[in-house]
């Protein structure tokens, strides 16, 4: 492999070489077990492996995750298929840090067909899991109301949201409504109508939410034509006027192509510089556009826009309703090394019951049709843009301009870290670093330090300042990143200095301000001012500051008794004679307890230290045992 293992754990290392070469999902995890990043493998030992293979290019974002990686959960498959879309899932119930995020369309409504007997056809906000089926999500309301309209005046279906069980119709629970009067409705309320007939218009609404325009008019046609023969010439005129109906919705949509074909088409437009992307769908269906989508890509830092294309049509096509003859994209995934279209081709001939082709045109009507989603792609980018300054400057916190105006800082502080020492009179010294943002705790990135340059039962606060700034603030210039605007240090000239000769030091001083905050006074001090800053004691800037400091040192105590606790227990342990620090963590790690060390069979012992280790934690148990009992006698 490489000497990216060198440092993971041994059973780490088994568990890649023991993955089976069957289709599935992985998740690598780290070191406190939160999912990192989920993938999907046509060979989950092949491309598990891939990652730790001296040879592969990595981006900075992978590169990092593997780093962090100390364990991989893996869940088999069957197919391609159903691995892609597990792996969706999984995405959007997870949100691991390292994959592509999919902002959602759910603030845009969709069109539901209500799972129930006789179902309603409404408008929705709510996506509800519970079989109900539905269409979108629109992103211009005004289609989805035309839409709404042409089902209303093409098709006879309740509104109304009556419990019609067949139990309530038969016993006459229910009256016609206006709807039925005027002809809206055949009430099935007093079982004027069948469950069998209306379920067949329920299918006709369906073609047309699928843009099926004219094989739904064919249909009626056909229908018109056959109660016409029967002499049924009012239901042969009703249907008549569904047809005029459907023909003038139809008119409203705009031809794209002469092949009147059913097909999807992806574009991608990416601003590395805002870390944004947008992708965009087209769905034309018998060579009419009935619609249009798009989605916005973040942390994106990394990932070619063959890899984000291929995101964007997975995420798609595993939640969809409808599948084209076609797929036309702007990128081609294929392209990538690490990614291809395999799976996908496999989902899309499993809905659709024949291959259906995945092209990238290069000239002609369907080339200018994916020129044409690239142009909108690229016009949604910008208005998200448009969209994220506005924002900015709307929702920053009034304590947050109030700090920047207090200090006369260029940027406003919107991103804190605040840091903070603690020790127990010199023993078990760590450091904290919280970070806010906009006045609010991120706890996502919050850090902490175990201080090794100390002397064990010597305090040195300033040497524990050092450290863990060079620590922190290292390997931000290393990751390039994230910057704050400002860093809080807990603590007056003392620790300030210390901090600011580090950040001097790693070469990060110009890169980022930072202040001192003293306990006693609550004084700010600034590098290189003998005398403190003046901000007002109720300032809502002094008090972020405030907020920041007693957060830092409320995280920092936290940690720091949660090790002194943890050396407690290991200390009887470690009062056995060939038992030292690491095997004593160990057998912790593996039993949970002392109480449970000291219940285990010498065998159980053996297989976690070795038996020699195992021999001498039986053997001094057993003798303190032997030592009360005499006590007792």
């Amino acid at each position: 492999m490489s000497d990216l293992l060198d440092d993971k754990p041994d059973a780490f290392v088994q568990k890649l070489d023991s993955l089976p070469t069957e289709p599935g999902v992985y998740k690598f995890l780290d070191d406190e077990a939160s999912v990192l990043y989920v993938g999907k493998a046509k060979n989950l030992r092949t491309r598990v492996r891939t990652y730790f293979q001296q040879s592969r290019q990595r981006d900075g974002r992978i590169e990092v995750m593997v780093q962090k990686a100390v364990d991989v959960d893996i869940i088999v498959t069957d197919t391609e298929a159903e691995a892609l879309i597990l792996e969706n899932n999984q995405i959007k119930e997870l949100q691991p840090r390292y994959n592509v995020n999919l902002r959602d369309d759910k603030t845009y409504p969709y069109i539901c067909i209500k799972n129930e007997r006789f179902p309603r056809v409404f408008k929705t906000r709510q996506v509800k899991q519970d079989g109900s089926e539905y269409f979108g999500p629109y992103a211009d309301v005004s289609k989805m109301n035309a839409m709404m309209d042409a089902i209303r005046s093409v098709f006879q279906l309740r509104t109304c949201s009556l419990d019609l069980s067949e139990e309530k119709i038969d016993a006459g629970k229910y009256d016609v409504c206006l709807q039925h009067h005027i002809d809206n409705c055949k009430g099935p309320c007093e079982g004027l109508q069948t469950e069998a007939d209306y379920m067949k218009t329920i299918d006709q609404v369906k073609k047309l939410l699928n843009g099926q325009t004219q094989e739904l008019i064919d249909l009626l046609k056909d229908e018109m034509q056959a109660q016409s023969d029967r002499h049924n010439f009012e239901e042969a005129a009703r249907l008549r006027d569904q047809i005029q109906a459907l023909k003038d919705y139809s008119q409203q949509q705009k031809v794209v192509s002469q092949d009147f074909a059913d097909r999807d088409v992806f574009a991608l437009h990416v601003d590395r510089d805002e870390d944004i992307a947008c992708g965009v769908l087209f769905q034309v269906r018998e060579g009419k556009m009935i619609g249009e989508r798009h989605k916005y890509l973040r942390r994106i830092e990394g990932r070619a826009d063959e890899e984000l294309m291929l995101s964007l049509a997975e995420n798609y096509y595993t939640d969809a309703n409808f599948y084209p003859e076609e797929v036309l994209l702007s990128h081609d995934p294929n392209n990538h090394p690490a990614q291809d279209t395999h799976a996908l081709e496999e989902l899309l001939r499993q809905e659709q019951g024949h291959k259906v082709p995945i092209k990238v045109p290069q000239r002609g009507d369907k080339a200018s049709l994916v020129r044409m989603a690239k142009s909108n792609a690229k016009l949604k980018v910008g208005e998200w843009k448009t969209q994220q300054m506005k924002r900015e400057r709307d929702r920053i916190p009034e304590s947050v301009k109030a700090l920047g105006e207090a200090l006369n800082l260029d940027e406003v502080p919107r991103r804190i870290d605040g840091i903070d020492v603690s020790h127990h009179g010199g023993k078990e010294t760590v450091a904290s670093c919280v970070v806010f943002t906009d006045a609010t705790p991120r706890k996502s990135d919050y850090r902490t330090y175990k201080i090794r340059s100390t002397e064990e039962g010597t305090p040195d606060d300033y040497q524990a300042m050092r450290e863990v700034v060079r620590r922190r603030y290292r390997r931000m210039i290393e990751e390039d990143g994230p910057w704050p605007d400002l860093v809080v240090i807990d603590g007056g000239k003392g620790q300030l200095s210390s901090a600011v000769e580090t950040l001097k030091a790693v070469g990060a001083f110009d890169r980022v301000p930072v202040i001192g905050l003293a306990k006693r006074l609550e004084e700010v001090y600034r590098p290189g001012d003998s005398d403190p800053v003046f901000v007002a004691k109720d300032s809502p800037a002094l008090q972020l500051l405030q907020k920041v400091r007693d957060e830092a040192h409320r995280f920092a105590v936290t940690y720091q008794r949660k090790r002194r606790k943890k050396q407690t227990l290991q200390s009887e342990l470690l009062d056995i004679h060939g038992i030292g620090p690491k095997t004593a963590q160990t057998l912790l790690g593996h039993f949970g307890s002392v109480a449970k060390v000291k219940e285990a069979e010498q065998g159980e012992l053996a297989d976690v230290v070795g038996p020699a280790k195992a021999e001498k934690v039986t053997s001094y148990y057993a003798e303190a045992d032997d030592a009360v009992v005499a006590e007792a006698e």
